[in-house]
């Protein structure tokens, strides 16, 4: 497929089957990874994320369908597949009767990048994860929002081209969790090209360039954030309250509104079935008499999109059903009502 520079995408998978005695964990997987890109595999768990992570390094050979990272099968030329990559699982093995120096001195050599200047390298990548105050300390020592950097001042040391992150922010607190979320989405910035695989939302939010949606072993969907919503999400969501809020349940039987939902104490929510409607909704209860107290347009958010793909696709019963919706009617027509 070319030299790295030429390649479009990083990584390719086609039609990747593998199985673990009788239980199929990748189902004719295929997705790309697009260069210089941070591209985040979503799924529950048992969905085959970590699985497609070990075939595209090849830690693992599937049976069946193509693989091919940096143009290469890593099942053919693992060993010059892996060390262009760089990998952070949730608990990363560090040594902790080692310093925190030596548990990265050590993968340098194992990498072969332990030539002249590998002290300054290791300490300027200590100092980049902010670990270099404790460098000389044991990592027994560390915490675990500390050996989680220390385990990605690791997985750069050798300059990978491909990183890939395996619920990196399991265990850590809110603050380290959001530190290292930071440091990861500064590695594209540095020509690095970003995989990274969670079941939390909020982690991927603001972070994906590119998204694959898996459900067991295969995947949903794939694309940029933008072109999925317009696909699963082409409506409009808006908040609304006001004064007398029974006002509002008129609005379940307005055409082009495909979704109520109001519970005490909470605004409105008004699905509609295009964009631009919420001037003509809101102009029409006004013209009601209903006296608006809220009106908050709701861009959908990667969890929305997420929901939205699970059930397009009838998946598994995992995603929540839109709670108390009303179904629009469709006998009853008005220019807005």
């Amino acid at each position: 497929m070319g030299v790295m520079d030429a390649l479009a995408y990083v990584v390719e998978l086609r039609d990747v089957v593998h199985r673990f005695g009788d239980v199929t964990a990748l189902d004719h997987l295929s997705f790309e990874v697009p260069a210089e890109r941070i591209t985040v595999l979503l799924g529950p768990n048992g969905a085959g994320k970590t699985t497609a992570i070990r075939a595209i390094t090849g830690a693992l050979s599937p049976s069946l369908g193509e693989i091919s990272t940096f143009g290469l099968d890593p099942r053919l030329d693992g060993d010059e597949v892996r060390p262009r990559c760089g990998v952070v699982s949730a608990k990363p093995a560090l040594y902790d009767r080692l310093s925190g120096f030596d548990n990265l001195l050590y993968a340098a050599r194992l990498y072969g990048a332990a030539g002249t200047g590998v002290s300054d390298r290791i300490r300027s990548a200590a100092a980049r994860f902010g670990i270099d105050a404790a460098l000389d300390h044991q990592v027994g020592g560390y915490s675990t929002g500390m050996k989680t950097r220390l385990a990605l001042a690791r997985a750069v040391l050798h300059r990978p081209d491909l990183l890939l992150f395996d619920e990196p922010t399991s265990g850590l607190d809110p603050e380290s969790a959001q530190a290292v979320l930071e440091l990861i989405r500064d590695m594209t910035a540095d020509g690095h090209t970003v995989i990274m695989c969670t079941h939390l939302l909020s982690e991927a939010e603001g972070l994906a360039d590119h998204v694959v949606v898996m459900e067991a072993g295969a995947t949903l969907v794939s694309g940029d954030p933008a072109s999925l919503t317009s696909r699963y999400w082409p409506g409009d969501l808006v908040l609304l309250d006001a004064e007398a809020p029974d006002q509002l349940d008129r609005v379940a039987n307005w055409t082009g509104v495909v979704g109520y939902d109001r519970r005490a104490g909470d605004p409105a929510e008004v699905r509609l079935d295009g964009p631009g409607r919420i001037p003509e909704l809101v102009a029409g209860l006004v013209r009601d008499g209903v006296r608006l107290t809220r009106v908050q347009p709701h861009a959908p958010t990667l969890e929305d999109l997420y929901f939205a793909v699970r059930r397009h696709s009838g998946g598994a019963g995992l995603a929540p059903v839109e709670r108390g919706v009303v179904p629009a009617s469709r006998e009853r027509i008005g220019a807005a009502r």
